[in-house]
């Protein structure tokens, strides 16, 4: 079994109770970050009628349901918004929560979409899951029209971490695998998650290769401590 195809089956065995975990490690702060990014993208966007956003490693769906309530709340007509994500456990849950939305299992590296299609690219804690990351920053690329957006949420290395960063380090290596392995009853799948991020890359770097993957930056912030960032660029 690759390396892709283990984070994948790990995945399918959280599925049933990825968002319960979620809220709970989070403390609902997730759901801030997600309407921010939603809101931001929409700024940035020339028209208030956008043909298509695609969601990328979708997981249960949830980025699928801010974009559509935060669309509404910014009077942005959205004609559709797909999920795309390889563990079928995880697009199952999505697909009972937003029957009305369509779904696809298939890897970020090889979206079932026609070239410059899409508007917007999502990808919420999701690229540091991608093995094959430039290929799938190529992906996006290919997908979008000139001018798309790719908007990405992401738990990112720390090279200097504050004292605060310090703190958030300590609860990401010694409470969320606990509890998450509580919730789950898969600690090595919540153990992944600290580990995943002091392997990932740095806020500098992940900018560097969405400039070599054709995109422009436009929007770079960390929120909370600096736990969770987001990035919005433009396809050049």
């Amino acid at each position: 079994m690759t390396k892709q195809e283990k984070i994948v089956s790990m995945f399918n065995d959280i599925a049933p109770t990825y968002d319960r975990a979620n809220r709970v490690l989070s403390m609902g702060v997730d759901t801030f970050w997600r309407r921010k990014a939603c809101d931001l993208a929409f700024g940035y966007c020339p028209s208030e009628k956008i043909d298509s956003i695609v969601d990328v490693a979708c997981g249960t769906g949830d980025m699928m349901g801010y974009w559509r309530r935060q669309a509404e709340k910014n009077g942005v007509h959205v004609s559709n918004i797909e999920g795309v994500d390889p563990s079928e456990g995880m697009v199952g849950v999505g697909r009972e929560k937003f029957p009305q939305m369509s779904f696809y299992i298939a890897p970020a590296t090889e979206l079932p979409k026609p070239d410059t299609t899409a508007d917007i690219i999502s990808i919420s804690y999701g690229i540091r899951n991608v093995v094959e990351r430039q290929a799938g920053l190529r992906e996006f690329n290919r997908v979008l029209k000139p001018g798309g957006l790719v908007v990405i949420l992401e738990f990112m290395k720390n090279e200097n971490p504050s004292m605060l960063g310090k703190v958030r380090d300590w609860y990401m290596n010694n409470v969320l695998p606990r509890i998450g392995g509580l919730i789950s009853n898969n600690y090595e799948a919540y153990r992944y998650l600290p580990d995943s991020i002091e392997g990932f890359l740095t806020v500098a770097k992940m900018k560097q290769e969405l400039e070599e993957a054709g995109f422009e930056m436009l929007y770079s912030k960390s929120f909370s401590m600096d736990i969770s960032t987001l990035m919005i660029a433009r396809k050049k």
